[in-house]
């Protein structure tokens, strides 16, 4: 009898990185599920039988309508990936509380909200793999136009201490620190500072997103029996 296909979800699953993440888990015969908030088209060309894409706008969600994630969302997941990436490029003399508060739910709460979750069954299953995808701008304080960002990334870092509890149940947790990747993001930048910012990185160059995919998918699978609870930063050196 086959092995039962194991479940992931992707939050944030539209970006560059998200895409070829769900085609990377698809060829290793994953059940994939992508959350998507705006951006479906690109999604809409993943034709598989192990896919589905689920829209839910983080901003939307609050005590009263969590709900929305029990009808729309699977029982459990094996691993779950966050990319959740949203920026307002606010500099900190733009700093207002509303704004801050947005970025931090929606890259912090909202997707600790989905840990809390999922994780439970993770835990009785006796395994899971969780992995947030946080940002190079925590260990600098963020870059001119990020403060809220950075701001709502160093929340997203912070493990609580049963976390590492999990780990006897083999439950492991991970952050990564991205640096600089070679996504539309980063290209819709003037040539000018682009370059500017490349030269800053030791490795003189921006990441590819299979450098970014194959670290993901090995922390978020069987390959990885040992690593959790690590901050690990994947910035070309710096």
């Amino acid at each position: 009898m086959p092995l039962a296909r194991r479940r992931v979800l992707i939050l944030g699953g539209s970006s560059d990185i998200g895409v070829e993440l769900i085609k990377l888990f698809i060829k290793k015969k994953w059940l994939v599920t992508a959350h998507y908030n705006k951006n479906n088209k690109v999604l809409n060309k993943i034709s598989s039988r192990y896919f589905k894409s689920i829209n839910l706008d983080f901003f939307d969600i609050k005590d009263k309508t969590i709900n929305l994630i029990n009808k729309k969302f699977d029982t459990h997941y094996d691993s779950i990936i966050n990319l959740i990436g949203y920026t307002d490029n606010k500099s900190y003399n733009d700093f207002n509380i509303d704004d801050c508060l947005k970025s931090i739910k929606v890259n912090a709460i909202v997707p600790m909200f989905f840990i809390k979750k999922f994780s439970k069954k993770m835990n009785q299953r006796k395994w899971g793999r969780i992995v947030n995808c946080s940002s190079i701008g925590v260990k600098y304080g963020g870059g001119k136009n990020s403060f809220n960002y950075s701001i709502s990334k160093q929340t997203l870092e912070f493990i609580p201490n049963v976390y590492k509890t999990w780990a006897k149940n083999n439950v492991y947790i991970n952050t990564l620190r991205l640096g600089v990747v070679n996504t539309k993001l980063h290209k819709r930048l003037k040539n000018k500072n682009l370059d500017k910012r490349i030269k800053l990185i030791p490795a003189n160059k921006m990441a590819q997103t299979k450098d970014i995919i194959n670290l993901i998918y090995f922390l978020s699978s069987d390959d990885n029996q040992f690593i959790t609870g690590e901050k690990i930063t994947i910035a070309g050196g710096e």
